[in-house]
Order: structure tokens, then C-alpha cells, then sequence
């Protein structure tokens, strides 16, 4: 895990800690976390090897050379090989997490609803969308460097997907066919089943979590990240090893370290082995057990997104969801390397070597599908809210493996030099970096 670390002095840890006691606080008493201090942070735990006898998620193996550095990466993603042209089901386990915090709740369960009609499960023309992000505001009202033509009024469609236009799909299914250029009559698909599990509750001590609010008044469970994995992990245990578990939670953040402002983990995706549940030995020989899985949180308009289509606009509802979902697709065992990549995009990660699709892109996304959820104004009488869902860009492999000419994704909306896109906006993406390979560090 990597993460930009935010100092404050010891004795304003304190000072904040210290002002939670087991009794309930009004919003007035909530220190509110300054938005510079907000990074969209996201982890990954873990890691293994499957093999032919590994009891896991449904997964093929490639490889890719990277004409940069020379060198062949390998690498497992989930499904099967999309020149196969066939079409996996994986079933998801979707369990509601309920958060108790210096006696508030925060409901994973009311969220539940929101998210299975969201473009993460429901199905959506991925042919074009109406907004998407630019440094700031939306594509509608601040125009970037590119042809594409487009209205002020937010409603005129701007290409997305365009070799999906009229198919109905889900998000992941559109994110994986446009990254190996495998739209329109394509048999190729990649389809989550949602299963809903009963709902389990966590108690957090007042020791391991604080109470914090946004700029905008959205009050939100701020915990120990190292705690908090701990607790998911151990819900692993019970797991079905060839679905993909998704632990959901509701405006429940995580701090690294003691420091409750260094802050936030929005999700995190993970695998692990599993002893003790395969046909064979408790080391792993024989039936071995890989458990995938994803804890990420709904993310509340306001907490992050500004007013009025303002800075980090598409950091909200399912942004997270998405997030993981994809890294899940595209790296189930968390042990998929490329050459070293840093984006001025998300400086939060650093120098890195891992195929995680949604890092570069973090709070970079658009429009899809209608949500009536949480609609109204934000706590402080401003609006973030706009009446859709969120879902986040996603870096393709392509991308990563330093492909050019790129004949490997879908083309981009307009004509381009290395003719496929680097990510799933392609052309809507508004920062230059992926409109072209990686670049190291």
C-alpha cells in the first residue's frame, strides 16, 4: 500500500480524539476535515498465486510486451480470455455493513438499494454520456482540448462508448469489452450476478474511529484503516472463494496511522489464501483456497464534490464501488505488475509498479444512468447532487504496457495517433497523459 501522508501536530491528534466519548455529539461539536485534507485514497491487501487446482474466482491468464523496457508481463484477469467471446457470469456477494460510531449509524443497508440500481448492476447504453470530468467542472460548461463538440446545456450526449452504442450493459462488462476492443456484436461479456447476504454490523471503539465533516456538513466514520481490514478480513472467512464478495458500507472512510486527518480510504480490494478449507493440506497443497474480495463505500454528494458540478464533482455514490470493481476484474490477486508508473493525476500513490486500473483516475468520471437517491441540497443548503450516478474512469491495460499504436482497445472517439484509447472516457478524459502511453518515474 501506498499513501501520501498528511502531518499534524501531536497535540492536535489529541485534542481531536479526545473530544469523542462513548455518548453521541451533535454536528456542532464534529470537527470539520479541510478539503486540501481529503485525498480519495484507495488500498489493495494481499496476494497470490493461483494454480490449476486453486478453488477461486473464475480467471484467465495473458501476457503483454511492454516495447518500453522490453519485458513480458504476465497477468490474471477475472472471466475468460476475451478472444474466447464468451460470456462469465461471476456471481457478487453483496453484504450491507452497519457502522456504529460515537452513537451514530451509518447505514450500509440504506444504501443497499441505490447501489443495485446503479450502473454497477443495472444495465445502461454506454453509447454516450452527458457530463464528464474536467479539472474543476463539468465538460458541459468548461470545454478542454479536444474536437469533440458538445452542448452547454448538459444534455446534449457526448461519445463514450461508441462501439457499444444501443448495447445495454453493465459497467464492468462496458469498461472490459472497450478494453480489449470487443464491442458491438461481440459475444465477449463479463456479468456480475448481485447476491444480497444478510447484513452484519460493526461496533467501532471510540479508540479506533472518530467522527469528521466535510466542508459541505456531510458527517462521515473516520477509521484506523489497519482495524477496520482486520474486521473485513476476518468476515472473509465465511466467503465463497469463487465469488466476489463486496462488503458495503456508507460514508465510512478510513485514516493510515493514528492520524485521523491523514485521510481518506475510500476502498480497497484484496485476496488472499485461505488454509484450512481446501480438499487438501492446511498448507495449501492440493484444493487450495484463493479468496477474492472488496469492501468500498458509498460515497454521499457533498462529501467530497463540490457544488454546482465543482471540483471533484464525480467523487460520489458509487465512485468507490466502481473503483474496486474494476481493480478486482483486471487484478484479482493483487500480484499483477507493470513497469513503474506515476501520474501528476494521483501524486498520492507514488512511484508504482501495479496494474490498478482506478489509481490514475481516481475522482475522474462521468455521468451514467438516473439516481433518486440522496437528491437534495447538502447539509450546508449548497447543491452537489445532479441526478445521476458516478462511476470512475478506468485506466486500460494498454495504458500500463506502454502500447502504441494501440490496437489493442476500442479506437477513440475522434481519430488519434495511436488510434485506441488509453482508458475508458478516451477522448472525455481532459488530462493529455492518457492520451498516450504511461510514462515512468
Amino acid at each position: 500500500m501506498q499513501y501520501r501522508r498528511l502531518g499534524l501536530p501531536v497535540s492536535v491528534i489529541a485534542a481531536v480524539v479526545a473530544a469523542f466519548g462513548a455518548s453521541p455529539v451533535s454536528a456542532s461539536t464534529i470537527p470539520v476535515i479541510d478539503d486540501s485534507q481529503m485525498q480519495a485514497l484507495t488500498a489493495s491487501f494481499g496476494g497470490a498465486t493461483p494454480t490449476s487446482t486453486t478453488r477461486t474466482v473464475q480467471h484467465w491468464f495473458g501476457q503483454t510486451l511492454d516495447p518500453h523496457n522490453g519485458v513480458t508481463y504476465g497477468y490474471n484477469m477475472v472471466g475468460t480470455d476475451p478472444s474466447s467471446n464468451s460470456s462469465p457470469a461471476i456471481q457478487a456477494d453483496i453484504t450491507p455493513v452497519n457502522v456504529n460510531l460515537d452513537g451514530m449509524t451509518f447505514s450500509g443497508s440504506g444504501v443497499l438499494a441505490a447501489t443495485l440500481a446503479s450502473p454497477q448492476f443495472a444495465n445502461n447504453d454506454y453509447g454516450s454520456t452527458v457530463y464528464a470530468t474536467v479539472p474543476g467542472c463539468r465538460l458541459s460548461t468548461c470545454m478542454p482540448k479536444t474536437s469533440l463538440t458538445r452542448g452547454g446545456d448538459g444534455v446534449t450526449p457526448m461519445a463514450l462508448s461508441q462501439g457499444d452504442a444501443g448495447n445495454l450493459l453493465q459497467l464492468e462488462d462496458a469498461t472490459m469489452r472497450a478494453q480489449f476492443n470487443r464491442t458491438g456484436a461481440s459475444n465477449y461479456h463479463l456479468v456480475l450476478n448481485p447476491n444480497v447476504l444478510p447484513a452484519v454490523t460493526i461496533d467501532v471503539p471510540s479508540s479506533q474511529g472518530v467522527l469528521l465533516q466535510s466542508g459541505r456538513g456531510v458527517i462521515f466514520a473516520d477509521i484506523n484503516i489497519t482495524w477496520w481490514a482486520a474486521k473485513i478480513q476476518n468476515l472473509n472467512t465465511s466467503a465463497d472463494p469463487t465469488h466476489l464478495p463486496i462488503w458495503l458500507t456508507n460514508n465510512v472512510l478510513l485514516h493510515v496511522g493514528p492520524n485521523p486527518f491523514n485521510c481518506c480510504v475510500i476502498g480497497f480490494h484484496g485476496a488472499s489464501e485461505v488454509n484450512g478449507r481446501g480438499a487438501g493440506s492446511t498448507k495449501g497443497n492440493g484444493n487450495q483456497v484463493i479468496q477474492t474480495y472488496a469492501w468500498a463505500s458509498w460515497v454521499q454528494p457533498g462529501l467530497y464534490s463540490r457544488p454546482n458540478g465543482g471540483t471533484d464533482w464525480a467523487l460520489q455514490d458509487i465512485h468507490a464501488v466502481s473503483h474496486e470493481v474494476a481493480e478486482w476484474a483486471d487484478d484479482p490477486f493483487t500480484n499483477n505488475t507493470v513497469e513503474p508508473w506515476l501520474t501528476p493525476t494521483a501524486p498520492q500513490y507514488g512511484c508504482t509498479r501495479l496494474l490498478e486500473t482506478g489509481d490514475p483516475v481516481v475522482a475522474i468520471g462521468f455521468a451514467m444512468g438516473t439516481n433518486s437517491f440522496q437528491q437534495g441540497p447538502n447539509p450546508n443548503g449548497t447543491q452537489s447532487a445532479d441526478g445521476f450516478y458516478h462511476p470512475e474512469d478506468e485506466a486500460y491495460l494498454s495504458w500500463f504496457m506502454r502500447t502504441a499504436p494501440n490496437n489493442v482497445a476500442e479506437p477513440t472517439q475522434s481519430p488519434s495517433t495511436n488510434i485506441g484509447r488509453y482508458t475508458l472516457m478516451g477522448d472525455l478524459n481532459p488530462f493529455d497523459g492518457f492520451r498516450q502511453p504511461a510514462t515512468g518515474c
